[in-house]
């Protein structure tokens, strides 16, 4: 009977989504960014924007989108998935950004900053709390997500991030190649400047927002190194942070049940304590499900 009862709770928030909206719609942007929301019931919510990875070329919607959106929504916390634009498979394959703009920077970091102004605006409408929207992202995406709390004003960065096995230098040797030629296109990935303002360890602010990172020491895509890097900055900078390093569990395993090892899929656990410790007390945040 209980397995009953959760099967049909799974299924019930499974199809619990609001219709996706243009977060671009009635702006002078003529881009078509789409955010499809996860809401919970009731008022004062936290809301956390969710950036899936792909090296900034395409996006894991499952593992990193809508497997995390629906595992948040469970847990009593209002989830918008985002595809942010990135530079896609055609630029990946032809180089054409050697002749033409493309998608490049700072286009996802425009996308994230409207998305959160768009939950923001919209908090009543979804059940959120305004101060209580935050930012979850996974390898690109959570050098997305970071660099949102590091490079937005005061009044715009997300309440708190998350980036999970992100992707942070752009200057060491063990930088993922593939994710700044897709943010800064061809003829600007080995631009200094850029590359420089882009390594997230060298941006962190004394007033970041508080930050969840976790990755794994197998990390076959994304060397662990990066997320050290992080740890260290943010350390130095005293801002309030949880680091938790996983020796096993690889690279992708988002919110599936399936993907990386038990061990890595506790990160899960792990993030839902986190936000209990740091969230006011009358958030709706419900009991933990892994």
């Amino acid at each position: 009977m209980q397995r009953l009862l959760i099967l049909i709770l799974t299924l019930l928030t499974s199809i619990c989504v609001s219709a996706q909206v243009n977060i671009w719609e009635g702006t002078s942007r003529d881009v078509e960014v789409e955010l499809i929301p996860y809401p919970v019931e009731g008022q004062d919510n936290a809301g956390i924007v969710i950036c899936p990875g792909g090296s900034y070329f395409w996006h894991d919607m499952e593992a990193e989108g809508h497997d995390v959106a629906r595992w948040l929504q469970q847990n009593g916390i209002a989830a918008f998935v985002l595809r942010y634009r990135t530079a896609q498979t055609p630029a990946f394959i032809t180089r054409y950004r050697y002749l033409f703009r493309g998608v490049r920077y700072p286009d996802p970091q425009d996308d994230l900053l409207q998305a959160l102004r768009y939950v923001r605006t919209h908090a009543a409408d979804y059940g959120v709390n305004p101060e209580q929207v935050g930012a979850m992202g996974f390898s690109a995406g959570g050098h997305l997500v970071m660099s949102g709390a590091e490079l937005f004003s005061v009044a715009d960065r997300p309440a708190f991030v998350a980036p999970v096995y992100p992707v942070v230098t752009f200057t060491q040797d063990f930088t993922h190649k593939r994710s700044r030629r897709a943010l800064l296109g061809d003829g600007r990935k080995h631009s200094r400047v850029l590359c420089d303002s882009l390594s997230l360890e060298c941006h962190v602010p004394a007033d970041c927002p508080p930050v969840f990172l976790v990755n794994c020491k197998d990390d076959p895509v994304v060397d662990y190194r990066n997320s050290e890097l992080l740890d260290s900055a943010l350390t130095a900078r005293h801002v309030a942070h949880r680091y938790i390093q996983y020796e096993t569990g690889g690279h992708g395993f988002g919110a599936s049940d399936k993907k990386g090892t038990a061990e890595s899929r506790q990160w899960r656990a792990s993030f839902l304590d986190w936000l209990h410790e740091i969230c006011p007390k009358d958030l709706r945040l419900v009991s933990k499900n892994n």
